[in-house]
């Protein structure tokens, strides 16, 4: 029974007795109050707008807050100086960002175009990470039903997506982007009817065939067209 209570007190107080858990939470509080002026300080953005050294920053911030409010042998002294070198070094790197547009995309990145004229731009759209069924979910987030709506879209630094749309007047046959249509792909054109390439997005206008190569990706699964306008 002794062992079992001694293993227990270990689980719950690890090596230290309970007097240490006060301390912990005063020292949670202050590291807390740190944080919350420290973010304040780097100014109001939120996580999706965040760029990359912002992110490796807030990173930092978390892990040199997380150690002190538990760790006896670490000081909370040593970790406001940790936050003054990295909230230092950030604004630091945000003025000469500002300065120099080499610096801002070379730390930043820069934006991409991933749809133009209803299609995907190939080349541009290779160079992200980005997965076909992830891009098709934040599309279908914006009330987009195929690509004939979308005169463009641009992957933004931040990973957020701008979209700009068509007029009703000139939304035209587009790759339908809803799962129940575009899972039905095929290499024969059985109907003359407006066609999208799955790969790409492009589309025309096709007569019965056994099959068609697309010119713009030389791919050869075909999606049955759709033009609704979009609902907004």
């Amino acid at each position: 029974m002794a062992m079992q209570a001694n293993s227990l007190e270990k689980i719950l107080f690890g090596n230290e007795d309970w007097m240490f858990i006060p301390e912990i939470m005063l020292r949670t509080l202050i590291m807390y109050l740190v944080v919350l002026l420290s973010l304040r300080i780097l100014g109001k953005r939120g996580v999706k707008q965040l760029s990359i050294f912002e992110l490796v920053v807030i990173v930092g911030l978390g892990s040199a807050a997380g150690d002190p409010m538990f760790y006896r042998e670490v000081g909370i002294l040593s970790a406001v100086a940790v936050f003054l070198v990295v909230v230092a070094a950030y604004k630091t790197t945000s003025y000469f960002v500002n300065k120099s547009k080499k610096i801002e995309v070379l730390l930043e990145g820069s934006y991409t175009c991933v749809i133009e004229h209803g299609r995907f731009a190939i080349e541009n759209f290779k160079k992200e990470s980005l997965a076909q069924d992830e891009f098709f979910a934040e599309l279908r987030l914006k009330n987009v039903s195929h690509l004939g709506q979308v005169q463009l879209a641009i992957l933004e630094t931040t990973g957020s997506i701008s979209v700009f749309y068509y007029k009703d007047e000139e939304v035209k046959y587009g790759l339908p982007i809803l799962p129940a249509l575009f899972c039905n792909k095929s290499t024969r054109i059985k109907h003359k009817d407006y066609y999208s390439c799955s790969f790409c997005g492009y589309t025309d206008l096709f007569a019965p065939s056994k099959q068609i190569v697309c010119k713009c990706c030389g791919k050869d699964e075909w999606v049955k067209s759709i033009s609704a306008l979009r609902v907004t």
